[in-house]
């Protein structure tokens, strides 16, 4: 199997976590899901972010999903997520996930400190001593710390990063990074502006909603990169009550949801995550159910 050039690029599927009744991890489901997806036309996996819900796992179990996925796969299909409270920790765990056979990984700013701009460059070159690529993760939503596009263009000049997760949802930001910092991947990072961000030029999506439905999360993906608005729109409207799910804080049930009617595994999450409220259960069932209803999977 030829090596992947670029293992950041494509659908790259933020995977759940499948977990049994007891909140034990399902190693076996997982590298089962990690297959589907590659066999559904998705390009890769990123392990440990937060739809894989990272936070709360051991160390060992946290390494552990890193190592079924690659061995699943292959190394060059596999992204991990490395945050983490300090650089240290983060770059204990890009070297890690090198030591598994990856072939890149994702980086979120410090993610409990509010952090300027000193603090990020130190923070990616510390993590960058890996050896690995760096693509970064923008989430000032959770984060606090915002990787604006100047910002992103002094950790691309300096080489720390290849690419960056775009996850504010302001499509604006894509062009001002081309101008910026060329040459820097752009990627989806969030579900419901994945149209909009291919047409401007982003060449992946970090993406949710492809756990439950990959196939056809994977034709949209393909259909705008190919700029066949024909195929993709119809699409796209038909998913998009479901992808905006994403954004919202109780993405990583809701896309549980979607996939344990899917006919997939997805189960239920380890706390601080609770079940989702019946109104919102309502909503996402119901959206599934008519993607389901019209052959999307």
């Amino acid at each position: 199997m030829t090596t992947r050039e670029k293992p950041w690029r494509g659908v790259m599927v933020a995977t759940a976590l499948p977990l049994r009744d007891d909140l034990t991890v399902d190693e076996e489901g997982y590298a089962e899901h990690c297959r589907r997806l590659v066999e559904q036309g998705c390009d890769g996996v990123v392990p440990n972010g937060s739809l894989g819900e990272y936070q709360t796992l051991t160390p060992e179990e946290r390494a552990r999903v890193v190592e079924t996925a690659v061995a699943a796969i292959g190394g060059d299909r596999v992204m991990p997520g490395v945050a983490a409270y300090g650089a240290a920790e983060s770059r204990r765990w890009a070297e890690q996930a090198g030591d598994a056979g990856c072939q890149v990984v994702m980086l979120l700013p410090p993610n409990a400190y509010r952090a300027d701009e000193r603090a990020v460059l130190a923070h990616y070159r510390e993590v960058a001593k890996a050896g690995l690529p760096i693509v970064a993760y923008n989430n000032p939503y959770d984060t606090k710390v915002d990787l604006v596009p100047s910002l992103l263009a002094r950790l691309f000049d300096e080489g720390l990063i290849v690419g960056v997760k775009e996850f504010t949802g302001d499509v604006r930001r894509a062009y001002e990074i081309a101008e910026l910092a060329p040459g820097l991947d752009v990627l989806v990072g969030s579900d419901d502006v994945v149209l909009e961000l291919v047409l401007a030029g982003a060449v992946g999506w970090v993406a949710g909603y492809p756990n439950a439905l990959p196939a056809s999360c994977a034709a949209l993906y393909r259909a705008a990169a190919e700029g066949d608005l024909a195929t993709a729109m119809p699409l796209y409207r038909t998913l998009h009550p479901l992808l905006r799910w994403d954004a919202k804080t109780e993405f990583v049930q809701a896309i549980k949801l979607s996939m344990d009617l899917a006919g997939l595994h997805g189960g239920p999450c380890r706390q601080p995550r609770v079940p989702l409220s019946a109104e919102h259960e309502a909503l996402v069932r119901a959206a599934t159910e008519k993607a389901l209803a019209e052959g999307l999977r």
